[in-house]
């Protein structure tokens, strides 16, 4: 078990103190005018559990999921993983924790390369974390990964474009798995799917959090789906 490994064994798995996010938009041609995303936003994620994140649309959901992990840059507050604090990583710092916080990201199909393959897709991130891997167990553990999640190893050599909305948000999450994650944060990962589709997506993130003793950040406006998922609520509120 690696040091990372051991930093995520137990306890607080994800933690943000007062996160606050500001971003300068246009307003004509020669001014700029300050946007508050995020104000003052604190939570606590536990090793194992699943926090809910709900509030209408425009109040900064995908802001803090893309916060969290680092994606944009924070204006005041602090980030920490387990007992790193990663506020003011650099990329390069960042690298080596990256595939212990992954995301699922809304929009499946968007979220796909179209010109990678099923099985390519899956196999990247492994390639990118685990350069030390061989091919023959990243494939054995892409398969792997595909089982876990539902996919049918015939879509092995398909195309994003091939796949149903369904298939596809299953892929983002089998992407996101295959390097063994601690924490998975998903933004809105049902929204774009049916109705039927939704229930199957919910139940495997569930079982898999069950599992995998997976941490989740879960982001939705659907209270039913947090309701089903979540351990904990939090409300976000202009």
């Amino acid at each position: 078990m690696s040091a990372i490994d051991v930093m995520f064994s137990g306890g607080t798995v994800l933690a943000a103190d007062s996160l606050y996010v500001d971003f300068n938009v246009p307003r004509g041609p020669f001014t700029t005018q300050n946007l508050s995303a995020l104000s003052g936003v604190s939570l606590r994620l536990r090793a194992g559990s699943c926090l809910g994140v709900v509030g209408e649309s425009g109040c900064g959901k995908s802001t803090l999921a893309r916060a969290l992990l680092r994606l944009v840059p924070l204006s005041r507050g602090s980030i920490r993983w387990q007992d790193r604090d990663i506020t003011h990583l650099s990329a390069h710092e960042l690298r080596p924790l990256r595939r212990y916080v992954q995301f699922v990201a809304q929009d499946p199909a968007g979220s796909l390369d179209p010109r990678r393959t099923v099985a390519d897709t899956i196999a990247e991130l492994i390639r990118v974390h685990e350069p030390a891997v061989s091919r023959l167990e990243c494939a054995a553990r892409v398969r792997e990964v595909m089982q876990q999640v539902g996919l049918d190893a015939q879509l092995a050599d398909h195309f994003p474009h091939e796949l149903s909305g369904g298939q596809a948000q299953r892929v983002g999450i089998a992407r996101a798995l295959a390097v063994r994650p601690k924490v998975l944060i998903c933004d809105e990962p049902v929204s774009a799917l049916d109705v039927s589709v939704q229930a199957q997506i919910v139940n495997l993130l569930l079982g898999l959090k069950n599992e995998l003793g997976l941490a989740l950040v879960f982001i939705s406006h659907n209270l039913a789906v947090v309701r089903q998922l979540a351990d904990e609520v939090m409300v976000l509120y202009l």
